[in-house]
């Protein structure tokens, strides 16, 4: 028997898609974006023009509120790449429209807010917006699994992401606002958690070299961003997203969801596949290990050297 075909799987997933998407639709609150958003403190840019030092929040904050926002922009490309992976028919058409909808909200408000609250350049802002739209985003050709297992690791690591960087903001609603997004961000993953679960128990082998190959090669959306590396780097630094919260907060906890390391009567791809993941995550773990052994010495040394400058200061 010949194995199924990417159209057939869709086929075959689609109820499994269609009772997740009643489950998102009976869970996701309707929520209005102008109400997150603090309105008063706004003002005119002619009058009172932009300079650093109007916002409250620190500078890491707004890098990564940047790096959300430009993410969150690039919404026709992710519409159009889910679109023609999922098709626009049946079940996976609504999802994909529903799911559109849903995050296009998200980037209107974190919009607003930077803007209202002067928590970034609104002109490199919106060069950089242009910048990243015009690029757009590719997928690089995924199939149906591939698409499903990436959009699982993607959607977790954006809901920590937001969640984070509203708990470090210091600003009550800057934190209810990416705490409302964060939740958005949770159904998403669950519905394509579940549908990869599915698929597991339809074709377990092509499955797992999906994730394999997307848990191994994984990059969030907002790569293209200009500066990317920079921002990523002080994100990190900062405890809002680095390689120990990939590691044990979205690739760990999708895989145990997964029992990826469990299933059984695989083929000799798959479980060499699985022999990969292994190895990956050893690394991961390594490199996360690595990571925080550098910030915690880079810490004890600024300390060292602040104890020393009060010392001296108060002889």
């Amino acid at each position: 028997m010949s194995s199924p075909t990417d159209i057939d799987l869709l086929r075959e997933l689609e109820p499994v898609a269609e009772a997740n998407l009643n489950r998102h639709l009976s869970l996701a609150a309707e929520w209005m974006p102008h109400e997150y958003v603090p309105w008063s403190q706004g003002r005119d840019f002619d009058t009172l023009p932009w300079e650093p030092g109007q916002s409250t929040l620190s500078e890491v904050v707004q890098m990564a509120f940047e790096v959300n926002v430009l993410t969150e922009d690039n919404l026709p490309s992710y519409h159009r790449e889910i679109s023609e992976i999922f098709g626009r028919d049946g079940a996976w058409g609504t999802w994909v429209n529903r799911w559109t909808a849903e995050e296009a909200r998200h980037s209107m408000v974190i919009r607003d807010f930077l803007l209202v609250t002067r928590g970034v350049d609104p002109v490199a802002l919106e060069r950089d917006r242009m910048a990243q739209m015009q690029n757009g985003y590719d997928s690089g050709g995924k199939t149906p699994l591939q698409a499903m297992a990436y959009v699982s690791l993607q959607e977790l690591a954006t809901r920590i992401s937001h969640r984070n960087t509203g708990r470090k903001a210091d600003d009550p609603v800057a934190e209810k606002l990416l705490a409302r997004v964060a939740a958005d961000e949770n159904l998403h993953m669950i519905f394509y958690r579940n549908i990869v679960a599915a698929a597991l128990e339809l074709a377990p082998s092509r499955a797992v070299c999906a994730i394999r190959d997307e848990v191994v090669n994984f990059q969030m959306p907002g790569t293209g961003i200009r500066d990317f590396d920079r921002k990523a780097r002080h994100i990190a630094r900062a405890g809002i997203y680095d390689l120990r919260i990939h590691h044990d907060d979205v690739v760990s906890p999708l895989l145990r969801h997964w029992r990826f390391f469990e299933l059984e009567n695989l083929d000799g791809e798959a479980e060499k596949a699985r022999e990969e993941v292994a190895s990956y995550m050893e690394g991961l773990d390594a490199f996360a290990r690595h990571q925080e052994e550098k910030r915690l010495a880079a810490q004890e040394k600024a300390d060292r050297r602040a104890e020393q400058e009060a010392a001296l200061s108060g002889s």
